[in-house]
């Protein structure tokens, strides 16, 4: 059918736009009459139109006499000169109901059909032409089709900023078209796609008007090629395994894994050589994410090969790690190493498993946010802090681990917030040689061995976590460590509560004790720590025990309801005890501020605890208990004008 008997103004528009069928949008009125003049030649019999053009024939041949013309329509049709458009509003065309055809009667199925062999540009001008095509034209189904051919997610992937990108569900999403703004805000950027370069470039009519997309085999090609063409740096990595590339990063580059499904899993980057992601002074906002990362060295052992990892992160820069899979076979070097002054990563949403030595290591004044990752089975650490690193971790799971859950030593500092730490095989939490982390709100449960260990002049601040359900003491504290243990909840351990030992000190303060096996706090061997303020209750064994020199200050405790004695003192142990309350246990327990219950024994060795201004009521079988050479009458002298014996 001749194209030109489409055109007209489009009725459906709500303003004078053409119909994209029209072939000369500057002159409507021209058009129609061009129509007029077809309608009335041979064969106009037969036309469907013919009610149409009964209408308009007149008028086109009484314009035709006023100007005298002499000619045959089929003259005035090749040698018509152009008219001018007097007005463009709607009243200069007969609005009769039969102008309205073609697309208005051509059915929506029929016309996404058409659109669906156009190109994101055509469809975007196709919207323009009127409100029928703009809704056509705006159809999630195309966009999604054309779509997954271009990026291949199955669900769209957004990306508001620069550094953020998230996938949504379409059924959930806000926006009437999440696959259409997805689109436009991925528009522009370079493509790893091995084998479609070669088409791509080789059918230009095909692939017209996309300007905008660059297509490479190799990943080291797309970084080149996106540095030299001044791209914004967003290079989308497509399904595949990419092995033996050096990618060393210098800029601010945007790399993306690009596939159906679960992306992470389709996009493989391998190296068995040398580390696989290098970042590099430079690359400051580099974002790398939705891919798997591999070091994987053809010998395993440590004398055919150094150090290398799946990330190494050096000074001065700051990318950000998002959504990968992040795997390592090499036995020295950890899986991420995060090091030197101003590394500064932000790696968030991560998977660091199964790797053959360190999950995540920070070290020498590095920094940097590590959120809601993954850190599970790895052959020694999941996390090692070290040399004054100081980084941020909140929201990470850190399970199943070969050796300690997360180690902070030689200085090392940092600040976890709410991890969950647990069925690690050894500690789930060890501080050694002066580390000072800062743990928060975390679960350390679970552990083969300890809870929190803290040793060899350990620091550490560790403040409303729970800690339970560990084989060995919840909390560990020797060799001269001294760390706050705060606001804690530690209970139901198979062992002890907290366990100070060989000369630890320590605040323990505010803490909730309850349900462990052995004692809610031990102290031996001239330890020497501040207890105050805590709960220490419903212990299968005593509250608190001293002994084998222990010492300490213990004060305004509340222990209640253990098996055992409240408080146990013996083996020449001399701690303090002042304003505790110590009660309603099932064998030794007391009442009021002023008064004080007592049971020495005077035949064991060398007890000689203060004991001052306590509360004890409720016992069954005494108040304290003091044995083993407990001083008995020096005892009773030196607090007998504060007691009063019932």
């Amino acid at each position: 059918m001749n194209v030109q008997l489409y055109a007209q103004v489009c009725p459906c528009s709500s303003r004078q736009s053409l119909c994209i069928f029209c072939p000369d949008e500057e002159a409507p009125a021209a058009a129609a009459a061009e129509m007029a003049i077809e309608e009335s030649g041979p064969g106009a019999q037969n036309s469907p139109y013919q009610l149409r053009r009964k209408t308009l024939l007149p008028k086109r041949t009484t314009a035709a006499s006023a100007t005298g013309a002499s000619t045959s329509s089929t003259e005035a049709f090749c040698h018509r000169a152009k008219r001018a458009r007097v007005s463009g509003k709607s009243h200069d065309l007969p609005a009769a109901p039969a102008e309205q055809y073609l697309q208005q009667k051509l059915p929506d199925e029929v016309i996404l059909k058409i659109f669906s062999y156009l190109l994101e540009q055509d469809l975007c001008q196709a919207a323009c032409v009127c409100k029928r095509f703009s809704q056509l034209a705006n159809d999630p189904i195309l966009w999604k089709r054309l779509y997954m051919d271009v990026f291949e997610y199955t669900r769209p992937m957004m990306h508001p900023e620069p550094g953020k990108f998230y996938q949504v569900n379409p059924e959930e999403y806000e926006h009437p078209n999440p696959w259409k703004e997805s689109f436009q805000q991925l528009y522009k950027g370079a493509h790893v796609k091995p084998g479609f370069a070669e088409h791509f470039y080789s059918s230009p009519s095909r692939y017209k008007g996309r300007d905008n997309m660059l297509y490479y085999d190799t990943i080291e090609d797309a970084l080149g090629g996106v540095q030299e063409a001044h791209f914004d740096g967003l290079i989308f990595v497509h399904s595949g395994i990419y092995t033996d590339e050096w990618i060393y990063i210098e800029s601010p580059i945007t790399m993306i894994g690009a596939a159906p499904g679960k992306v992470a899993d389709k996009v493989v980057i391998e190296n068995t050589r040398d580390s696989t992601f290098v970042f590099m002074e430079g690359s400051e906002d580099a974002y790398v994410g939705y891919m798997t990362i591999k070091f994987n060295p053809d010998d395993k052992s440590a004398q055919h090969h150094n150090a290398h990892h799946c990330l190494e992160i050096t000074v001065n820069c700051s990318p950000n790690i998002d959504h990968c899979i992040i795997r390592s076979t090499c036995t020295v070097g950890s899986a991420v190493c995060v090091s030197g002054q101003g590394a500064c990563p932000t790696i968030k949403h991560c998977n660091i498993s199964d790797c053959e030595n360190v999950g995540l290591y920070i070290t020498d004044h590095a920094q940097g946010i590590y959120e809601d990752n993954e850190i599970s089975n790895n052959a020694l650490a999941g996390i090692w802090v070290k040399n004054h690193g100081n980084p941020i971790i909140r929201r990470n799971h850190i399970h199943h681990g070969r050796d300690v859950g997360v180690f902070t030593f030689d200085h090392g500092m940092g600040y976890f917030e709410n991890c969950n730490i647990h069925r690690n095989r050894i500690a789930g939490f060890e501080v050694k040689a002066y580390a000072n982390p800062t743990v928060v709100r975390c679960e350390i449960h679970h552990g083969q061995t300890g809870g929190i260990y803290v040793h060899e002049k350990g620091r550490g601040q560790f403040i409303e976590n729970k800690i339970y359900a560990n084989n060995f003491a919840g909390v560990w504290i020797t060799s001269n460590s001294d760390p706050t243990i705060r606001a804690n909840a530690i209970f139901n351990g198979n062992q002890g509560g907290v366990y100070i030992f060989g000369d630890g000190r320590g605040l323990i303060e505010s803490n909730d004790i309850y349900g462990n096996a052995l004692a809610g706090i031990q102290i031996r061997t001239n330890s020497c720590p501040i207890v105050r303020h805590n709960k220490i209750h419903d212990g299968q064994h005593g509250g608190i025990y001293v002994h084998e020199k222990g010492q300490g200050v213990i004060e305004e405790n509340e222990v209640y309801s253990n098996t055992l004695a409240g408080v146990w003192v013996t083996t020449g142990s001399t701690p303090v005890l002042r304003k505790n309350r110590i009660h309603s246990g099932k064998q030794v327990q007391y009442f009021s501020e002023r008064f004080l219950t007592v049971m020495l024994n005077p035949h064991r060795t060398g007890s000689n605890p203060k004991i001052r201004r306590n509360k004890i009521w409720g016992g069954q079988n005494g108040g304290i208990l003091v044995y083993n050479s407990g001083l008995y009458s020096h005892l009773l002298l030196q607090h007998l004008h504060q007691c009063v014996f019932t």
